[in-house]
């Protein structure tokens, strides 16, 4: 998915989207942008909605189509509509890869399965939109292990705190799909109840 510039595009948003702009760099920019750049027009709340749409694709890495796909399968299935949605994004094997601190972000995430460096269960899979289950096994194809992109892998995932439903086994560079997909809603950059809003005008 082409973005374009992360820095221009994160503070039009106003939130840290992207893994580059989750910095005091990026912070004080922001600041300093804010004092000198007057004040902005007050957004209707359909242009409110709009934005949490855009925050939760970036958030995401996801085009606006497939994006749209989401949100319907979620609003169409049984249950809580924002867990719904919140459930298929988590359950992207590109998510999985980073969440689990096999890579820095989305964006290489994406990289590293489309290029074939991971597995689903001894498999190579090189969809990153591809649906992880409870029980499955993600980790590195054996002919891409000894790359230098892994080299440091071991000590790198120490030092991330992947989520409850992902148990990370930092030895064999491996990662079970422990249980169902899910994400605190505290923790999101977006609300995911106007992103729904949005599409059930």
């Amino acid at each position: 998915m082409q973005i374009g510039p992360r820095y221009k595009k994160a503070r039009y948003l106003g939130t840290p989207v992207f893994k580059k702009t989750q910095s005091q760099k990026f912070a004080m920019r922001s600041q300093r942008k804010e004092k000198t750049g007057g004040r902005r027009r007050a957004r209707s709340e359909y242009g409110k909605q709009m934005m949490e749409k855009q925050k939760a694709r970036y958030s995401y890495g996801v085009s606006s189509g497939q994006f749209t796909r989401y949100v319907r399968e979620a609003l169409a299935a049984s249950g809580d509509n924002a867990k719904n949605l919140i459930r298929t994004l988590e359950s992207r094997l590109d998510n999985v890869v980073v969440r689990a601190g096999f890579a820095p972000s989305r964006s290489a995430a994406r990289q590293l399965v489309s290029h074939g460096h991971i597995t689903v269960g001894d498999k190579k899979v090189t969809i990153p939109s591809y649906k992880v289950s409870s029980g499955d096994v993600v980790g590195i194809r054996k002919g891409s292990q000894g790359k230098a992109v892994f080299a440091k892998l071991a000590e790198e995932i120490k030092s991330v705190k992947a989520p409850a439903w992902l148990a990370v086994d930092a030895d064999k560079k491996e990662i079970r799909v422990a249980g169902e997909p899910s994400a605190e809603t505290s923790d999101l950059l977006f609300d995911v109840r106007s992103v729904l809003e949005f599409y059930t005008r």
